[in-house]
């Protein structure tokens, strides 16, 4: 029986573009969640050294609890915990991202790629993300 409605839609390359995303989503999750990991660690395990480079103007008690914050995030993110809170999740690193870009901009220490890089990663796995599970 003949179709044309079934024979002009292409099953596999749906399947096949639905893979697509989801690959890409995880490498791009995964290289976030290593920036986060790593960012994460230094702050607890190499505190003094952070210190003297939290130069930025912000109180140098914000760092132990930033730290939980990450990891805190990036377990919602990874877990995928609850549609609201990963959103919560994702607002909260964008926020901390951008701040961050502009601080490293406006004193001129050139670290800024650094969170600029950690935004695009970002706003790639919460685009592929939703792109993948729809």
């Amino acid at each position: 029986m003949y179709c044309p409605f079934l024979s002009t839609f292409n099953f596999r390359k749906t399947i096949n573009s639905m893979k697509t995303h989801k690959i890409f989503y995880w490498i791009v999750t995964a290289l976030l969640s290593l920036i986060l990991l790593f960012s994460a660690g230094m702050y607890f395990f190499n505190h003094a050294e952070i210190v003297k480079a939290f130069t930025l103007g912000f109180p140098t008690y914000i760092i132990y609890p930033l730290a939980t914050l990450k990891i805190l995030g990036l377990i919602v993110i990874l877990g995928n915990l609850g549609g609201n809170l990963k959103q919560w999740a994702y607002a909260g690193f964008f926020f901390n991202f951008v701040l961050a870009f502009f601080a490293h901009l406006m004193v001129g220490d050139g670290e800024q790629f650094g969170a600029l890089m950690a935004l695009v990663l970002l706003l790639a796995s919460y685009f592929l993300g939703k792109k993948a599970r729809s």
